[in-house]
């Protein structure tokens, strides 16, 4: 048959037996059963607390948000105010 060729050598091979993956060590913060260890939850809890106290702290310090919120929103309508009379005085009224 034309075109084909011929092999240009034969290579014998031998099937090996490749040694499985080690098993997957589980994070520091858990064991063997994927279960969290008592020190992470205990880590996790303190964080939590911290940040609730801190949150507390920071608000206590701040003043009340709710003065924020009542200017925030005053200047709003006041903007909303100035923008309708320029487009008042725009359309002649």
């Amino acid at each position: 048959m034309a075109g084909m060729s011929e092999p240009k050598e034969i290579v014998e091979a031998e099937l090996v037996d490749i040694a499985p993956p080690p098993p997957v060590t589980p994070q520091f913060d858990y064991d063997e059963g994927g279960v969290p260890t008592f020190d992470y939850v205990r880590d996790r809890i303190e964080g939590r607390t911290a940040t609730a106290a801190g949150a507390a702290e920071l608000d206590a310090v701040t003043g009340d948000s709710a003065d924020v919120e009542q200017q925030f929103a005053e200047r709003e309508q006041a903007g909303r105010d100035r923008l309708e009379a320029i487009r008042r005085s725009m359309r002649g009224e």
